[in-house]
């Protein structure tokens, strides 16, 4: 993993599975956060949509 990413999540195996940049406002996932069998994966989308400054016209 490069200085520049910081982990941010893992799986129950310590599998890495959330980064983001040290410095930029980018972000990484290792897993489909819009399946419906992902806890808390509705809450994940909603916060790339806020940081993203994305607005429901």
């Amino acid at each position: 993993m490069p200085a520049s990413l910081r982990v941010v999540a893992r799986g129950d195996d310590g599998e890495i599975m959330g980064v983001e940049h040290t410095e930029h406002s980018v972000y990484g996932l290792q897993f489909h956060p819009e399946s419906i069998l992902t806890p808390e994966g509705g809450r994940i989308l909603k916060n790339f949509i806020e940081i993203g400054g994305i607005k429901n016209d």
